[in-house]
């Protein structure tokens, strides 16, 4: 294991230990800290601090070497994460290279990841969607997975908290699938979506037409101004790190707010081993971290941690935290550690042409599409595949879409290409996964990487199931353009690998029998209640929507009930 480089147990000890700084950990940490909790933060990579740290945040195209694009030696050197939307010259720096940190794919799997203070929190996507009553009671009217220990009523007070302090652009849309939150005003369709909206929905009673929502500040209200976050400008740059603190992340506002309370330490560059079990007392005590740089080992010690390393690092973390009483990883009494896995189909895209309005355009570069939630198995089970998938789709003018003749130069050349061309309509599918056992990962048993930490081994794929909505997404997709009065309809599977939404939950799930699942209600590991898991890992299923507003209400409910329970002394 190495020497143990420690300061003493008291100069290394906290009320609370947070495993990771993306969206999650730095919603452990604010709420945490607010309620005068010691707090350590652990980041394996390292600091980024907001507008400081940001070093293409400003530049223009003409500024980058290749104009923002991937020479063919870093996509040949990165044949995974290069395949991610966002990984170009301006953004390159905010993700985890191929070579830099291996894991094993015993089936393909494109695993996108963001080393450093803040996680991917610096280059998500930034869509927030609540869940419904549906989603959570999904698996246990249609008899997989198991059944969520939670319900919507649980957790809508902790979407508002978020929300409000987030900022969240939208509309009250009134729509049961898809509740309602504490939006600021929503971005506006342009006239070839509003046309579509209304078309679809003079069709299709079931299918509701709305603007995204999406954590971008339209205008901000005062809580987001005393953190020092300003109005969203409709950049489409916000993959760089925003200086305005226009979209959410962790490094513009919870961790700057959790360090204002004076009760935050973070400490990046450090890669966390395991978790320290106490056998005598029957709970955990610590972590054990790996410097990156010198590789010297550091325990600390907290009464209570929370594990927020991003879905498939907190499962090996967890996997990895073995001792005689969890010989196979800590809580993982039931063998389910590491298990169901599931993800979100990407697979099914179409595009298509509207003729006309060729006197409107739109202005800015609104930061969110317009979508549709999920009108599929929503009620009952009406198709032969499980649960269903959200749709969401934008109409555009391609300001290179204008034709000129082959031999045209000059002048003549740059003017036409001034001219706005035809409208396009692109659409996609955000479809759900049922949760198997046999989509899942383990440990190496002889494979490790340069801080002695095993690899991670990923065994996810499709089933029929993902087969059968993917089908039924592009037939109804097309569909839906047709009767929207779209032409030349072209359908289209990417086949790509499970992963590249970046939208993994799992393998810790949450349920109500100890026998069948890891975490309780509250998040706590059942066999360790002073170790909870709130980030992606701790999901019991994966819904149509985007994630992340799921896991930031689920890490301030749980980080609540911890400040609870400790006051309580049931954490000590």
């Amino acid at each position: 294991m190495g020497n143990i480089n420690s300061k003493g147990i008291k100069a290394n000890t906290f009320d609370a230990i947070v495993i990771g700084s993306g969206i999650s950990g730095g919603w452990a940490a604010k709420e945490l800290c607010a309620h005068g909790i010691k707090t350590l933060v652990l980041e394996r990579g390292r600091n980024v601090q907001h507008l400081v740290d940001y070093p293409t945040m400003m530049k223009d195209p003409w500024d980058f070497p290749h104009r923002n694009q991937l020479t063919q030696k870093v996509k040949e050197e990165n044949p995974v994460v290069s395949k991610c939307y966002a990984f170009r010259e301006d953004a390159m720096h905010f993700f985890v290279k191929d070579k830099e940190h291996p894991y094993i794919q015993e089936k393909p799997f494109d695993w996108i990841r963001g080393y450093q203070v803040g996680g991917k929190s610096l280059i998500w996507a930034r869509q927030t969607q609540r869940w419904s009553k549906y989603d959570f009671e999904g698996p246990a009217r249609d008899g997989f997975a198991v059944d969520w220990p939670i319900r919507y009523s649980d957790l809508a007070p902790w979407y508002s908290h978020v929300e409000k302090f987030v900022g969240i652009s939208g509309n009250k849309d009134g729509l049961e699938t898809l509740p309602d939150g504490e939006f600021l005003p929503a971005w506006e369709m342009n006239a070839v979506e509003k046309t579509m909206q209304k078309r679809i929905m003079d069709n299709y009673k079931d299918r509701n037409v709305i603007i995204g929502r999406c954590a971008h500040l339209t205008k901000p209200k005062e809580i987001h101004l005393q953190q020092n976050r300003g109005q969203c400008q409709s950049r489409n740059l916000c993959q760089r790190g925003c200086p305005f603190g226009g979209y959410f992340s962790s490094n513009s506002s919870t961790l700057p707010w959790a360090a204002k309370t004076g009760n935050l330490t973070i400490r990046p560059d450090s890669v966390v081993h395991s978790i320290i079990y106490d056998d005598k007392n029957n709970k955990a005590t610590g972590v054990r971290v790996i410097d990156v740089h010198t590789k010297e080992m550091t325990e600390y010690f907290a009464k209570m941690i929370f594990v927020n390393a991003a879905t498939l690092n907190s499962n090996l973390i967890l996997l990895n935290s073995t001792s005689s009483r969890f010989p196979n990883g800590l809580g993982n009494d039931n063998g389910l550690l590491g298990k169901y896995i599931a993800f979100q189909n990407y697979r099914g895209t179409l595009s298509a042409d509207m003729d006309g309005y060729l006197d409107s355009y739109y202005y800015g570069r609104r930061p969110c599409a317009v979508m549709m939630p999920n009108f599929r198995n929503v009620y009952k089970q009406e198709t032969d595949f499980l649960r269903g998938y959200m749709v969401f789709f934008s109409a555009y003018r391609d300001s290179w879409g204008h034709q000129v003749e082959v031999d045209q130069m000059g002048e003549s050349f740059k003017m036409s290409k001034t001219e706005p061309g035809n409208w396009g309509v692109s659409m996609m599918m955000q479809g759900e996964t049922i949760p198997k056992e046999t989509n899942r990962v383990w440990l190496s048993k002889d494979q490790k990487d340069e801080w002695g930490m095993p690899l991670l081994s990923i065994s996810v794929d499709y089933d029929e199931n993902d087969e059968k909505s993917l089908k039924d997404f592009l037939n109804e997709g097309a569909e839906m353009l047709s009767k929207a009065g779209c032409k030349n309809i072209s359908t289209n599977d990417s086949k790509q690998a499970p992963g590249l939404d970046i939208h993994e939950v799992g393998g810790v799930r949450m349920g109500k029998d100890p026998k069948t699942s890891v975490l309780n209600k509250w998040n706590q590991l059942h066999e360790c209640p002073n170790v909870f898991v709130t980030d992606g890992a701790c999901m019991t299923s994966t819904g149509t929507q985007n994630p992340s507003i799921t896991f930031m209400a689920l890490t301030a409910r749980a980080a609540n009930h911890a400040v609870d329970e400790l006051k309580k002394g049931n954490l000590k």
